[in-house]
């Protein structure tokens, strides 16, 4: 029984819900756990509550966790019943003539070319029609390597533990430096994956390939020259300020080259960059440029996130 000054368990689960009720306050020792004794089964809550101090018990705890863990699974149950419930009006599979999906693709496949100038269908998409959303994308990468850099900092007055420290300079447990075999296969492979990566990027507008997939290859080949030579290596060319100049840069000329279009729509005003010859590599106006700005974003992200988990820094 509640005592009369303390909320009943309705009350209690509205202030949790609203984020008003901190329950770990209220257990002794941060301990979840029931005491085991020797009484009949189900009377374990029973003996706990008798014990128990004024206020949250933890009955009521496992309550609230009952009840979220029924709220969690109705929602969960709902989301996929709007989802089946929207794929239902899909077309079929394959239909070259539904009328409720036609006049997208239509615009891209018969203005495409000479809209965006790019050969590649997909980049002309990505790059112009809907350049405000790859433009999210990038930025979520960026925001992602923010958040590691936060969760994964350490402050100037905090301190490593000894045999860490020891451990983090030496190097010998997070780095094969000393490995002939991976350093020589790398000095083999980089030169080809860095210059695949180049060649992804700027081939984008003409053939498979762009920003994102050949930043990609760019930094997979960062992360080798890191394994292969050591971050110490690494270190000297691939530093924070490198880091935070080439993605400052990057991003902020997408922003900038495309900053008319977000206000004008997709059919946006012309932006009196010439498109060139379809086909040539310098064609395609903005979705060259772009795609560069995009690569390095992937490539610096990608290097970066290895360096954070690997070792907390760069």
């Amino acid at each position: 029984m509640n005592h009369p000054n303390q909320p009943n368990i309705i009350e209690k689960f509205k202030l949790w819900w609203h984020g008003d009720l901190d329950l770990s306050e209220h257990l002794q020792d941060g301990s979840r756990q029931l005491p085991i004794k020797n009484t009949k089964p189900g009377h374990e809550y029973d003996s706990y509550l008798k014990e128990a101090p004024k206020g949250i018990s933890l009955l009521e705890i496992r309550s609230f966790e009952r009840i979220y863990q029924i709220f969690a699974v109705a929602t969960c149950v709902i989301l996929i019943g709007v989802l089946l419930w929207a794929v239902s009006y899909l077309p079929a599979f394959g239909a070259p003539y539904s009328p409720d999906t036609n006049e997208v693709y239509l615009r891209y496949i018969n203005s495409g070319i000479q809209e965006t100038g790019a050969i590649n269908y997909v980049a002309g998409m990505i790059l112009d029609y809907r350049a405000f959303d790859t433009l999210g994308e990038s930025h979520v990468l960026f925001t992602a390597i923010c958040c590691v850099f936060i969760m994964l900092r350490i402050d100037d007055n905090e301190t490593w533990d000894d045999e860490l420290s020891h451990q983090l300079e030496t190097e010998h447990l997070l780095d094969l430096p000393q490995d002939p075999i991976l350093k020589y296969t790398a000095a083999v492979l980089l030169p080809a994956i860095i210059l695949f990566g180049i060649y992804i990027i700027l081939n984008g507008h003409l053939s498979p390939g762009g920003g994102f997939s050949g930043g990609a290859i760019i930094g997979a080949g960062l992360i080798l020259f890191n394994l292969a030579y050591g971050s110490e290596t690494a270190g000297r060319f691939f530093t924070p300020r490198l880091f935070k100049t080439v993605s400052l840069c990057a991003l902020g000329f997408y922003s900038i080259a495309k900053c008319y279009s977000f206000f004008t729509g997709a059919n946006h005003l012309e932006s009196h960059i010439p498109l060139g010859t379809p086909g040539n590599i310098l064609s395609s106006g903005l979705i060259l440029p772009l795609n560069i700005a995009v690569g390095l974003v992937v490539a610096c992200t990608m290097y970066g996130f290895y360096c954070m988990f690997k070792k907390g820094n760069f």
